[in-house]
């Protein structure tokens, strides 16, 4: 057995995975305050890495104000996003506003087609060295990076939701929409809020994964992948995201050692997470942190 190459690909996984957790959170932060699962999440994903090679393909700046710049367009997306096409739909069926979420994947994706063309596009350089050894891992700079922001914004999550007057205002929506209106909380501006998040950290994991494969519109796709790790976390907890993320990333890379090395089935790093998922959730239906909910008669 290779167990250099295990190691790599584990050390990748769990670098990607981080990833997924800080999408898989944007999932979470949106159902927790709405109640609706954003099937559009990865197209935030896709518009966010677009929009930040633009600043730096177009404008020519520098990588960090470009991105930082790319952050700030994507909360002021979210946030109108929210209030002309999902604000109108409140108090209307659950299933209407999902639908025009999944509305709203196909027009992204197309939109992003129709502006900057179908043909991957790679980032300028940004960093001297593409790559770096740590204890003899190659790991790319850009998943480097990504780890120090991943981490850092599971961090700041914490401590707004923890600590400071919206992100109480969050908890407190999320728990009940009813009772926070009552205390004087705009449940409306909580809704925009999460979105603007959503939509900004989202873009953080696009403009990564841009760096390293390029930007294409298959990086929507990784919505969907992160489906499976936010339903094995439960779709009610962010530490369910975070270790969902963390689960399907190594699995993922895991399963196509095992499928290079001896199965030689094909293609198991993308359906081996699926196959996990459907044999957790015989067992927990609400993912590993998931809350049960218990309806009385």
């Amino acid at each position: 057995m290779n167990f250099e190459l295990l190691m790599q690909l584990i050390v990748n996984g769990i670098i990607v995975g981080l990833l997924y957790g800080v999408v898989g959170m944007c999932f979470v932060l949106v159902y927790k305050s709405t109640q609706i699962v954003n099937f559009a999440q990865g197209e935030f994903l896709l518009v966010g890495a677009w929009v930040c090679w633009a600043f730096l393909t177009y404008f020519q700046l520098p990588f960090f104000m470009g991105f930082i710049l790319t952050m700030v367009f994507m909360a002021l997306f979210g946030v109108l996003l929210q209030m002309v096409v999902l604000r109108p739909m409140i108090g209307e069926p659950i299933i209407s506003v999902i639908m025009i979420t999944i509305g709203l994947s196909i027009f992204f994706q197309s939109l992003m087609k129709w502006i900057f063309g179908v043909s991957p596009q790679s980032y300028p350089k940004v960093f001297e060295s593409e790559s770096v050894q740590i204890l003899g891992l190659n790991i790319e700079m850009a998943y480097l990076m990504s780890t120090v922001i991943s981490l850092a914004i599971m961090v700041a999550f914490f401590l707004f939701f923890k600590y400071s007057k919206y992100g109480l205002a969050m908890r407190a929506t999320a728990f009940n929409q009813q009772i926070a209106q009552s205390l004087g909380i705009s449940v409306k501006q909580v809704f925009a809020m999460s979105w603007g998040i959503a939509a900004t950290l989202s873009a953080t994991a696009g403009v990564v994964i841009g760096l390293v494969n390029g930007v294409s519109n298959s990086l929507s796709t990784m919505g969907v992948k992160v489906f499976p790790a936010v339903i094995l976390g439960g779709l009610d907890s962010v530490v369910g995201a975070i270790v969902g993320g963390l689960t399907i990333g190594v699995l993922e890379n895991v399963a196509e050692f095992f499928d290079s090395q001896y199965l030689h089935v094909g293609n198991m790093y993308d359906i081996a997470p699926f196959y996990v998922l459907l044999i957790i959730l015989w067992f927990k239906p609400y993912g590993l942190f998931g809350t049960k909910d218990i309806e009385r008669i």
